[in-house]
């Protein structure tokens, strides 16, 4: 008796204590995991086949931990109990947790609904969540997933609010890595060479101005990294993480971190604003498995229905779902004469309007971009000219919308918000005070601090022309300051950028500007309040002129804030709600990149082209760098539509037969392009219908859901040729795979939508 009662004791002691401590499961319909009496998930399962758990024995994943951003340290859960729906997870510190876990039956929603004694903690992490899942790290959305036929299952988290976003808690400029890592997504097919181990990293190529040169590994086994939801181990392992932070008060922070560094792109020091009301109490989660083919439109998508995420549609379709992909009409030349002609003639629905050059948002405008009245005519037309708001009226009778190119957030000289008078509400990297008086002619600006105002205009090209501060109403040029007191700028310009120089007296504010990048891009940058306010304006044009697509060229500067993703996340929001209160369809937005602040919310990534991202002569996801590949493996790992970019321009050379493996590889790979079109060279292409025909029926029978998914693969095999016909019923098609010209097998395709 007495061994029995020593016995249970220590069992209990194993268990953390008492019966609450002991490991409990908890499922979905196809997901489930088991958490110790410490608050570790150590199991995890496919519910339709328990065979293996997916948690590794040797990396048990905390629900939540916590991270004091000064030490530097990260506390983990030493003691769970779970009642009523809520787990008590007591750390080291001190600190308690009180987490809300909900079976849903497609997911797992975790919410910290309080935290006790959270002194020093500035930010908490959910997981990392470790899998022992080696093929597909998607790390920009989260996710796990083995592709494989025998496995097939994939395991996910998704942010269910703006202030948790992807990444880990050290890393506070909310950014994370950015380049190459050693990760093969089949150790059989691409075994990696003895040189090289999972999960070494390498910086981008380049020398850090020129955006194609940084993709420059063409081994498969060479990951570029858009994001830090998702990361391997030196196993190859995947592991899931995401952060939220107490944002109410602001902090210095060094960015970005973790980004590959350049000569040209070393990071800066900047005072991270404060954000009223953003702190990570209430910060959701949902966790999810599911077999990988069910995963994005079956568990990915009621999560993001269920908890109300951005669900953007078009033609009424979630833009996620790969039946609503379709290439989009890119105009170079100048007219637009048959631009509409053609794009109807394709089965088409954008027409994008990149030759008219930059848009630059400017809140002076109210969004009217050709006046008030519209009289400004810049699509030229031989019947004449029309404005956005009337040509995309035009577009409109065939259900077509127009784009347009912007800078994303850069405020421009000339605009409202830059020049001649700066706004109040740009972001600064640092405030300094002046010391002494200046009148409107002195060079010589006395400052109290010269710490850090050494450094070169914003991280990302470090352009000199940009590198000013403000006082006042002026913006003010400057090259370097002096080490010692009295601390002054150096190669000081008065009145830059069209700013009225002013008298200033000793105790102003002198503020760094946070800023873009040069060429015409070249724009200061908004705090997060402004910034809402130009996303409004993206509303505004749309409301007002009709633009319903835009490409966010400087897609990077949402991030020059320091708040990541966070600050994507309000910017979208803030187009979004706007453009509900017009009325209006939801907007598509495509960019120079993605991440996962924007995944929700933008449609297509047709960024780069040419050969750096398909040569279709060659068929080869590109052929002069590694941008193709590189883009194709973060977009297909991460639930999104690859893209060819802008590309496969139709000319007198133009064949069917390229347009026929254009398509095939678009609907194997499940991705889009903008298909360049300067209607003077279509008109001398003797093909051109026949190209036009080839393009719509293969798009119809995509939108109908013909293709299954051993159909896909092969398409995505380059060796082999095809060509698809339509059926007389407009709902069937046959495939022929071709060889010499000649039909050798087929394939019977039926719709499904």
């Amino acid at each position: 008796m007495k061994r029995f009662f020593l016995a249970c004791m220590f069992a209990a002691l194993l268990c953390g204590g008492g019966a609450n401590a002991r490991t409990r499961t908890f499922r979905t319909d196809y997901f489930k995991i088991e958490v110790d009496g410490r608050g570790y998930i150590v199991g995890m399962w496919n519910r339709a086949d328990g065979s293996r758990n997916f948690s590794p024995a040797d990396r048990p994943s905390p629900l939540l931990a916590l991270y004091d951003e000064d030490v530097k340290r990260y506390y983990y859960p030493q003691h769970a109990e779970y009642a009523r729906g809520r787990y008590r997870l007591e750390y080291g510190n001190g600190s308690v947790a009180t987490v809300r876990l909900e079976e849903k039956s497609r997911y797992l929603k975790l919410t910290l609904e309080a935290l006790e004694n959270r002194e020093g903690v500035g930010s908490v992490q959910w997981g990392n969540y470790y899998t022992d899942i080696d093929n597909l790290v998607g790390e920009i959305i989260g996710v796990a997933r083995d592709t494989s036929a025998a496995v097939n299952y994939a395991i996910g988290v998704l942010a269910l609010d703006d202030n948790t976003i992807g990444g880990e808690a050290h890393y506070t400029s909310d950014t994370g890595w950015g380049g190459y890592i050693v990760h093969t997504p089949d150790a059989e097919t691409h075994p990696l060479p003895l040189t090289l181990h999972e999960g070494d990293m390498f910086t981008l190529g380049g020398d850090g101005h020129n955006d194609v040169a940084f993709y420059n590994r063409r081994e498969p086994y060479f990951r570029m990294m858009y994001g830090n939801s998702a990361g391997v181990d030196c196993n190859g392992r995947i592991d899931i993480r995401y952060v939220s932070r107490d944002r109410r008060k602001g902090k210095m922070i060094y960015s970005p971190e973790g980004v590959p560094v350049f000569v040209n792109n070393e990071p800066n020091h900047l005072l991270r604003q404060d954000v009223p009301g953003a702190d990570y109490i209430g910060s959701s989660i949902a966790l999810w498995g599911a077999p990988d083919d069910k995963a994005l439109m079956h568990v990915i998508r009621e999560v993001v229905l269920a908890e109300g995420l951005p669900y953007p549609t078009v033609r009424g379709r979630w833009v996620k779902d790969p039946t609503s992909f379709e290439p989009d009409v890119w105009v170079s030349g100048g007219g637009y004469d048959s631009i509409a002609s053609y794009t109807r003639q394709m089965g088409l629905h954008g027409v994008h309007a990149y030759d008219l050059g930059f848009l630059r948002p400017d809140r002076g405008n109210g969004g009217y971009i050709d006046g008030k009245n519209h009289e400004r005519k810049p699509l030229r037309m031989a019947s004449g000219n029309l404005s956005h708001r009337e040509y995309a009226d035009l577009l409109a009778r065939d259900s077509i919308i127009l784009g347009r190119t912007t800078i994303t957030n850069s405020m421009a000289p000339g605009t409202k918000d830059c020049s001649p008078v700066p706004s109040d509400s740009v972001c600064i990297q640092h405030r300094r005070f002046l010391t002494a008086d200046i009148s409107a002619e002195d060079t010589l600006i006395y400052i109290d601090d010269p710490t850090y105002l050494d450094e070169i205009a914003c991280w990302e090209a470090h352009d000199k022309d940009l590198n000013m501060v403000r006082i006042g109403k002026e913006l003010i040029h400057y090259l370097g300051v002096t080490t010692a007191p009295p601390y002054r700028l150096l190669n000081v310009t008065r009145g830059y950028w069209n700013t009225v120089p002013a008298e200033h007296r000793a105790g102003d504010a002198v503020d760094k500007m946070q800023v873009t990048v040069g060429w015409g891009y070249a724009g200061l940058v908004p705090n997060l309040e402004l910034q809402d306010e130009i996303g409004r304006w993206y509303a505004a044009t749309a409301a007002q002129c009709g633009v319903g697509m835009y490409d966010l060229d400087g897609q990077e500067f949402l991030f020059h804030s320091g708040f990541g993703t966070y600050s994507v996340k309000r910017f979208f929001r803030s187009v979004f709600e706007r453009a509900r209160e017009y009325g209006l369809r939801d907007l598509r937005f495509t960019g120079a990149t993605l991440s996962e602040g924007s995944w929700h919310y933008q449609s297509v990534w047709n960024v780069g082209g040419g050969l750096n991202i398909y040569d279709v002569d060659k068929r080869v996801w590109g052929s002069t760098t590694s941008q193709g590949k590189d883009l194709r493996d973060v977009t297909y790992a991460n639930f999104f539509p690859s893209s060819f970019g802008v590309n496969f321009p139709i000319g007198e050379n133009s064949t069917v037969e390229q347009y026929e493996h254009i398509e095939a590889t678009a609907v194997g790979y499940g991705a889009t392009y903008f298909l360049r079109i300067n209607q003077n060279d279509v008109e001398k292409c003797p093909h051109k219908y026949g190209i036009f025909n080839v393009i719509r029926t293969w798009e119809r029978a995509r939108r109908a859901d013909a293709f299954p998914t051993h159909i896909k693969r092969l398409l995505q095999d380059p060796a082999l040729s095809w060509r698809l016909e339509e059926g007389a019923d407009g709902n069937s098609w046959t495939l022929w795979q071709m060889e010499g010209g000649e039909k050798i097998r087929s394939f019977e395709l039926h719709g499904n939508r």
